[in-house]
């Protein structure tokens, strides 16, 4: 709230943070509310307000995952060394292509052959062995402007399965393990709905637009 007042007012900071203390939970939702306005598509973000607030997640997730989150600038983000021994992820379209005996043996070459380079002492190498379908520990942290943009964009429908679950789980850690509601809330774009039917249609939409002449 403080940081929303900030360019509005002639006060200074500390004066602004007491006022904000003193204001009840509703009134400091309607402060923050009037300060996002209102917001015709995700690109539209709210002020720099929103990097006064933090936040750190600490992940496990696929290695694919992983490479499309480092992607993104506005954030600290740090990993730990690929390897075999956090397990895998195996991805719903192999359960239902009934291939999952030949997926389980790739991984299991994939995580001998991680090893053995291991054990030679090539433990850089070893993690080009590793194939992307195995998990990787990493940190996020950004503030809350950086995460919105994070959560909206790879939440959307279109997103791969792996880091739309991310970003839907920081949506909602916001919310309910920070207590950050009000800036949960603003978050509109933020997207938790089913994919499977929405990821159709965008595929639909695709073939129409690639069957014009």
């Amino acid at each position: 709230m403080a940081a929303a007042l900030y360019a509005v007012s002639a006060q200074p900071d500390e004066r602004l943070l007491a006022l904000a203390r003193r204001m009840t939970p509703d009134a400091r939702a309607r402060v923050l509310a009037a300060y996002v306005g209102r917001r015709e598509n995700r690109r539209h973000k709210p002020g720099r307000a929103f990097e006064r607030t933090s936040y750190r997640f600490d992940v496990l997730a696929d290695y694919g995952a992983f490479r499309d989150l480092q992607r993104h600038r506005l954030l600290t983000l740090e990993w730990q060394r690929l390897t075999p021994h956090e397990g895998w992820v195996m991805p719903d379209e192999i359960q239902e292509a009934d291939a999952h005996g030949p997926w389980l043996r790739v991984m299991e070459r994939s995580a001998a052959l991680s090893d053995a380079l291991a054990a030679e002492g090539l433990r850089e190498v070893a993690s080009y062995a590793v194939s992307m379908a195995f998990r990787v520990r990493f940190y996020m942290e950004m503030n809350a402007r950086e995460a919105m943009h994070l959560v909206e964009l790879r939440s959307t429908p279109q997103g791969h399965p792996s880091y739309r679950r991310i970003a839907q789980s920081m949506h909602r850690l916001i919310a309910e393990v920070a207590g950050h509601r009000a800036i949960a809330a603003a978050m509109t774009f933020a997207d938790h709905s089913d994919v499977a039917l929405e990821r159709l249609e965008a595929e639909r939409a695709a073939e129409r637009r690639g069957a014009r002449p």
